[in-house]
């Protein structure tokens, strides 16, 4: 387990609000006493649904993927995901309510954090600083979260999906059955409306590979509007 002292450049430059009300030695103090350093790898469960929340991560290396599970257990949606210099909702709102967790925590790739006990994170909530970025990054994920429930609650599938699409360069490489874990879906319904996009030229389809030809289509497609298809097949 590595020292507090060893990554503490790294925390600074993802959260400079740390210090703006608490000296360097007293942050170090506070650190040692009241936080751990973890090194996740890949794939590595960082906590989880109904599970008490053990304290309030900060990131400063890798990511974490933040879901939900169906109540059968057969399906995952993600809910958002966690960057170096962001807050964690579900674990902001368990320890502000003392209540259990309602989602999961997976480690994208290889990710560092610090983790504050939830006896640091109520103090230093009390600080005007702290308080100020938490609930500032808490209120902007909020307005995601309401965002996804939208598009859930009003947009066809294949809206979701044009959109999930793009913003990742001209190949992303996933596959059918993660796409459908992050859209909240089964994988029969993604390869379906995947295999209508490459019969329009939209996409070209391979193992684990979606190549965009024709991201100005695709965008028409997120937006609602009407785009021609070769196949026959009713929109989902």
């Amino acid at each position: 387990m590595l020292a507090i002292e060893i990554v503490l450049t790294e925390l600074l430059a993802q959260y400079p609000s740390l210090l703006e009300e608490s000296p360097e030695p007293l942050l170090i103090d506070e650190l040692k006493t009241g936080a751990t350093v973890i090194d996740a790898r890949a794939g590595a469960r960082l906590f989880e649904e109904g599970k008490p929340c053990q304290g309030f991560p900060l990131v400063v290396r890798g990511e974490i993927c933040v879901s939900r599970n169906s109540a059968d257990q057969v399906r995952t949606m993600e809910l958002y995901r966690v960057v170096p210099g962001e807050i964690c909702v579900v674990s902001t709102s368990s320890l502000l309510a003392s209540r259990n967790l309602n989602a999961d925590g997976i480690a994208v790739m290889d990710t560092r954090i610090v983790l504050l006990s939830p006896a640091l994170f109520e103090r230093w909530t009390a600080r005007t600083a702290f308080r100020r970025f938490v609930f500032g990054v808490f209120s902007e994920r909020l307005i995601d979260l309401m965002a996804l429930i939208d598009a859930i609650a009003f947009q066809r599938l294949d809206q979701r999906l044009a959109h999930h699409l793009l913003g990742h360069g001209q190949v992303l490489r996933t596959t059918h059955h993660a796409l459908a874990d992050e859209l909240g879906t089964v994988r029969e319904i993604v390869t379906r409306i995947l295999n209508r996009f490459e019969a329009a030229a939209l996409v070209r389809l391979s193992r684990e590979r979606i190549e965009v030809l024709d991201a100005a289509s695709l965008r028409a497609v997120a937006a609602g509007e009407s785009v021609h298809f070769r196949q026959a097949e009713r929109a989902v």
